[in-house]
C-alpha cells in the first residue's frame, strides 16, 4: 500500500487536497541520543525563549511539540527564505531557499534548551537525512536549526558534535545550523495540523509515531493536551 502525502491547497470554503508524493515507509524510528553536556549546555533564567526547527514537513514536527511540556506555542511556518515567497505554493516548489520549519517558543524554567534539541534529534526527525525526511524530498524539507543568538549556536553546534562522537546514528548528523533571518507564519490550515487530522494517512503513518514516541522516550516531558495556536 502506498500512502500518500497531500499539498494543501486553501480555499474559502474548504481545505482541499492534492497528491504531492508517494511513499511506503512509516516514520523512521527513533534513536536514544545522549543529555547535551559540556558546552552543549546552554543555562538560561529567561521566561521565555524561541528557536525555529526545521525537520521534514512541519505538521508532524510541530505535534511533538505541541505535546512537549514547557512548550508555550508551537507555530508552522517557513525559515531561510524571503518574505515574498513564503507561500505553501512557492516553498513547495523548492526553488524558494525556505525550509519547512516550526517556532517553537518555550519556557526554560520548565524544559531547557538542550532539552528541546534532544527530543528533536532523537524523535522529531532523522538528522542524517539530507533535504528529505521520511516520504518528503527537497531543500524545503532540509534538517536545520534557525537559531536566535551566538549562544544558542554555540551550544547547538556543541550538542552536534556530542552526538556525533557517541557514533548513535548510523551517519553523520546533515543538519545545518544558520542565524534566524527571518520566520513566516504558514497559512492557517497548516496550524494543528496533525491535532485537527489524526486518522488522515499521512499523519496517521508518519506523525502520530513520532508523538508516540515522545510519550515512550521522555514520559516527563509529555503532555498529552497539545498546545495548540488556535481554539478548536
Amino acid at each position: 500500500m502506498s500512502l500518500f502525502k497531500p499539498a494543501v491547497l486553501a480555499s474559502a470554503a474548504s481545505l482541499c487536497l492534492a497528491l504531492a508524493c508517494a511513499s511506503t515507509l512509516a516514520a523512521e524510528a527513533a534513536v536514544a541520543v545522549p543529555a547535551p553536556s559540556g558546552k552543549a549546555v546552554l543555562p538560561s533564567t529567561a521566561s521565555s525563549a524561541t528557536v525555529v526547527l526545521a525537520g521534514g514537513c512541519f505538521w508532524g514536527v510541530q505535534g511533538v511539540f505541541q505535546h512537549t511540556r514547557g512548550v508555550l506555542q508551537a507555530v508552522s511556518g517557513y525559515a531561510g527564505g524571503k518574505a515574498d515567497s513564503a507561500t505553501y505554493p512557492m516553498v513547495s516548489s523548492g526553488t524558494t531557499g525556505h525550509a519547512e520549519a516550526v517556532q517553537v517558543t518555550y519556557d526554560p524554567r520548565k524544559i531547557s534548551y538542550g532539552q528541546i534539541l534532544q527530543i528533536y534529534f532523537s524523535v522529531a526527525h532523522d538528522p542524517t537525512q539530507l533535504n528529505r525526511q521520511g516520504p518528503d524530498h527537497g531543500t524545503q524539507y532540509r534538517s536545520a536549526i534557525f537559531t536566535s543568538s551566538n549562544d544558542q549556536a554555540q551550544a547547538t553546534q556543541a550538542y552536534i558534535a556530542q552526538i556525533n562522537a557517541a557514533k548513535v546514528f548510523s551517519a553523520p548528523i546533515v543538519t545545518q545550523v544558520a542565524p534566524l533571518q527571518g520566520f513566516y507564519r504558514a497559512e492557517d490550515y497548516h496550524q494543528d495540523y496533525a491535532t485537527l487530522y489524526p486518522d488522515q494517512p499521512y499523519i496517521a503513518y508518519n506523525d502520530l509515531p513520532k508523538i508516540n514516541n515522545l510519550q515512550k522516550m521522555y514520559p516527563a516531558l509529555y503532555r498529552a493536551d497539545p498546545v495548540l495556536v488556535f481554539k478548536h
